[in-house]
């Protein structure tokens, strides 16, 4: 294991390693990078930023009051039991955004706040989430986790490429992260060394080592183990049974009965399982440590993406979202419906004092405000105190207030993990309020 993380404790087996949840009957949990201000088995700051394309319903993405009282839109009405760590921001937007056309040009930057090169060419910036992968990231197994769930698109659309709109993680200015779609390789890269893939179960490989730690800690510590434990089985089992259900999701096969041999791994046909599974992989790359820097995109921008588990299927997402329709409105529910259930198994996982929530920065965001393609302003909104550093239950609003630049966000973000750049994107501050 590199040196960045040796201190850590990993269950093993061979080809697998699993690294442990925060037990506090093990206090070796930790690593280097971690600020000199937490102690060696205090949890670190995970952030995830999940994108949904195409905006949201025009009158139903707000939020009134504070703390207890606060008020929700019909959209985030999914997050109305999480009000007290909520933290809604309105007004920010990306000035190079605002450039250039719709969709495309709209999306590439949203991260980083870069110029975006048109005529079919390949140039944003890094992305806020791979600068905290290269730096705060390297004290993991895995630095970062880019997870999608609708592939991308290499075309042009009026004069810029698509692959701005299928990727919101760049590596480089020319590089878009690679996007994992597939739960069961995303799964594998989490636990199986060098992410080969294999037959046999992750968990069933490392349960003699598993045996041996549960005799070392406490009762409590225990039950988490098992807890922890039973989730992975879990999410392995229903990877499984996705595999055997289809391909991905929007595809219409042209025959009753398919002419060939099923694959043995393929992406899950209904989009909610697939969701579902990339949202509890997030969660298990959390929970053990094995990353602290997670991305999901849950649709293209330009999406083609459909929803017949909500009786919506007469419209792929890009052009339901050109209309306020109570159709629109379930759609959007059901991307804020993920949110809300990553923030709900985080607050169940406790860490000393703190909750796995309590320890995380959760961020949904989208490349404009509606279908209509305005993103003079961008919506936002957030879960988790950034390990108690961020006051929550709030609403703010900087549409009409100067220096309202996205990256300035993205500057307090990573403030909270110890990454402290002079400057990113057009920004030359953080958020104070932040």
């Amino acid at each position: 294991m590199n040196q960045e993380f040796c201190r850590r404790m990993f269950l093993r087996g061979v080809g697998v390693s699993m690294a442990l949840p925060w037990l506090e009957s093990l206090p070796v949990w930790g690593d280097e990078i971690t600020s000199t201000a937490q102690s060696a088995s205090s949890a670190p700051v995970r952030v995830a930023v999940l994108f949904a394309g195409n905006g949201f319903h025009s009158r139903e993405w707000w939020v009134k009051g504070e703390g207890k009282a606060m008020e929700v839109g019909q959209v985030l009405a999914p997050l109305a039991d999480f009000r007290e760590q909520l933290l809604f921001v309105k007004g920010l937007y990306n000035v190079e955004a605002t450039k250039g056309n719709i969709h495309s040009s709209q999306t590439g930057n949203l991260l980083s706040g870069a110029p975006l090169a048109s005529g079919g060419d390949i140039r944003s910036g890094t992305s806020f989430d791979q600068l905290l992968a290269q730096t705060y990231g390297r004290g993991t197994k895995v630095p970062s986790l880019v997870l999608g769930c609708e592939a991308a698109n290499p075309s042009v659309h009026k004069n810029y490429s698509m692959l701005y709109s299928s990727h919101i993680s760049w590596s480089s200015a020319t590089t878009p992260t690679p996007l994992e779609l597939y739960p069961a390789l995303a799964f594998d890269r989490l636990f199986k060394d060098g992410a080969q893939k294999g037959d046999q179960s992750v968990l069933d490989a490392v349960l003699a080592d598993a045996g041996d730690i549960r005799r070392q800690i406490s009762n409590r510590d225990q039950r988490k183990l098992d807890e922890y434990l039973d989730s992975v089985r879990d999410v392995e089992q229903r990877i499984q049974q996705a595999g055997q259900k289809g391909e991905l999701q929007g595809w219409r096969p042209t025959l009753e009965k398919p002419n060939m041999a099923r694959p043995a791994d393929g992406l899950p046909q209904n989009i909610a399982d697939h969701m579902r599974l990339m949202c509890d992989i997030l969660v298990l790359g959390f929970q053990t440590d094995t990353t602290r820097i997670t991305t999901l995109k849950l649709n293209n921008d330009h999406s083609s993406l459909r929803f017949p588990h909500l009786g919506v299927d007469y419209m792929i997402h890009h052009l339901l979202s050109h209309s306020d329709t109570a159709d629109w409105l379930k759609v959007n529910q059901f991307f804020v419906e993920q949110l809300a259930y990553i923030a709900g198994k985080l607050q169940a996982i406790q860490e000393g004092d703190r909750t796995l929530l309590d320890n995380s920065m959760l961020m949904l965001c989208s490349s404009m405000m509606t279908g209509g393609h305005n993103n003079d302003e961008l919506p936002v909104v957030m879960i988790g105190r950034g390990g108690g550093r961020i006051e929550t239950g709030r609403a703010l609003n900087y549409r009409d207030k100067p220096n309202r630049q996205m990256c300035r966000l993205f500057l307090s973000m990573m403030d909270k993990m110890n990454t402290r750049p002079s400057t990113f994107g057009d920004a030359k501050e953080p958020l104070n309020e932040v």
